[in-house]
């Protein structure tokens, strides 16, 4: 069966997907850019700005955030097809982001999908969160940037792909090597467990469909389901 084509980048090494409109290219750039200042504040009600937007592939309603819930710390469990990453969820730093990935997993928004982009050269990321498995899926819904300031994405690193500032979806990137990029994507989890299967997902390589070093991954990153495990 051939494999779903991507969405091409305007320049070699970026990371595509569609989130906020089936014609708006959200791309991870290693180029420097000035980076949106983050949507949340540090203190008090954070403003997420949940708001519908397209595409809406296998939609499961809008979040409405509730303060109590969102603090409650939590790991997620990837279970994949090539063996299990556990990151720890960032709930203190970026509230929205971590409420709306448990909202999206509690409805199994992510279970049968699969990780559909590799990066292997200037970004070292692996994408998913694409139920189209295409990287122009989406989850009828937008919001905010938060936890942006100084923000780095060292190895282990989990943080949201997006169209823009305040464009963020479904799809995210975990980072299997450090990889330098403006403060413009919202981290919101640290792999705690499964380092090991990123660097062999890596190790595999992509078939380089988007340009050298940005493609399909060759070993299939097919998600099965995902835990989330309060602590």
């Amino acid at each position: 069966m051939a494999r779903p084509r991507l969405a091409a980048a305007a320049a070699a090494a970026t990371l595509v997907l569609c989130a906020a409109s089936a014609a708006s290219a959200a791309t991870v750039s290693p180029d420097a850019r000035p980076a949106p200042a983050a949507a949340a504040p540090s203190t008090g009600t954070p403003n997420c700005g949940f708001t519908a937007a397209v595409p809406a592939d296998n939609f499961q309603g809008i979040p409405v955030f509730d303060a109590r819930k969102a603090a409650k710390p939590y790991h997620a469990t990837l279970r994949t097809s090539q063996g299990a990453i556990t990151f720890q969820a960032l709930t203190d730093a970026a509230p929205c982001t971590t409420f709306s990935f448990h909202f999206l997993a509690d409805h199994g928004y992510f279970d049968d999908t699969h990780c559909h982009r590799l990066t292997t050269q200037r970004l070292w990321v692996l994408q998913c969160g694409d139920p189209t498995g295409t990287g122009s899926g989406g989850p009828g819904y937008s919001f905010n940037d938060e936890n942006l300031t100084g923000a780095t994405y060292p190895a282990g690193t989990v943080a949201m792909a997006n169209a823009g500032p305040n464009t963020n979806g479904s799809q995210f990137f975990l980072v299997w090597k450090d990889t330098k990029l403006s403060p413009a994507y919202t981290p919101f989890g640290k792999v705690t467990a499964g380092m090991d299967v990123l660097q062999k997902i890596a190790a595999g390589g992509e078939d380089d469909q988007n340009g050298p070093g940005d493609g399909f991954p060759t070993l299939p990153v097919n998600i099965r389901g995902v835990k989330l495990t309060n602590h």
